[in-house]
């Protein structure tokens, strides 16, 4: 399949880009082209993703600064249903990355539900991106299909384009949340609070989305001990470094947590 990926300027294709993000998220207030153009204009880009000149994904981004230095913030990243699983979000960020470069800066940052595991498995295992700081309800209430009925806590992420990727060394990872199965579910109990480790590692579901349209109530259970470890472990200067899959078991994920 042969996928291009190219920068978007016009506001035609912009409007391209607006239409399928409001597909995607079945939702009522996409970015508005005019605002795409702004940051387009000032440091900011949007790539777009075709197949026989069909958009099928999209990246919108703008700049950003903490204070001390600029940086790139990568807002939302989009692949159509029908090509998902395609490698295509992963050919959007290496597109984004050489685009940051040749504009300057040399860190992306974003944000990401740490529960969305397909977002996990690309951001920290794939791309190298890490992540210190947890948001409770980042975006207040959301009423779009993936994000209604939970708190929109949110990682913020950072990749520092201008450096490879390493691996986490080889190590034995202490679990600091125990996990048991109730009718087929992966329920949280109890958090280790033991910080004098340097490898740490939580276990997550692998497929929140379907725990969450079938238990809502266990979704939401996912969310409070997630939160409460992960906002722990970060004042402790700990940081995530990778995600990994259960080799045993398809259905399970854990983060990986290096003290810094």
């Amino acid at each position: 399949m042969d996928i291009t990926i190219r920068n978007l300027e016009n506001t035609d294709e912009l409007t391209e880009v607006r239409n399928l993000e409001t597909m995607i998220w079945t939702m009522d207030d996409p970015v508005p082209v005019n605002h795409m153009m702004a940051a387009i204009k000032s440091g900011g880009l949007v790539l777009g993703a075709f197949l026989n000149e069909k958009l099928i994904g999209f990246q919108y981004s703008f700049p950003g600064f903490d204070g001390k230095k600029s940086f790139l913030h990568s807002h939302n990243l989009g692949i159509h249903s029908d090509y998902r699983k395609l490698g295509i979000g992963m050919k959007l960020k290496y597109a984004q990355k050489e685009a940051a470069l040749k504009k300057g800066y040399d860190v992306i940052k974003w944000t990401y539900d740490p529960l969305e595991t397909v977002n996990g498995n690309l951001n920290l295992h794939k791309l190298g991106a890490v992540c210190n700081t947890y948001i409770e309800n980042a975006y207040g209430e959301m009423a779009d299909q993936l994000n209604k009925g939970l708190p929109s806590d949110r990682f913020l992420v950072e990749w520092e384009i201008t450096k490879e990727k390493t691996k986490p060394a080889a190590a034995n990872y202490t679990p600091i949340l125990t996990v048991n199965r109730k009718d087929n579910y992966l329920v949280p109990e109890e958090i280790n609070y033991n910080e004098n480790l340097e490898w740490l590692s939580l276990c997550v579901p692998a497929n929140f989305q379907e725990l969450k349209k079938e238990n809502l109530e266990l979704a939401l259970l996912w969310r409070e001990k997630t939160r409460k470890a992960f906002t722990y472990f970060f004042s402790k200067n700990y940081l995530a470094v990778d995600l990994i899959r259960e080799q045993t078991d398809e259905t399970v994920c854990h983060y990986i947590l290096k003290r810094s």
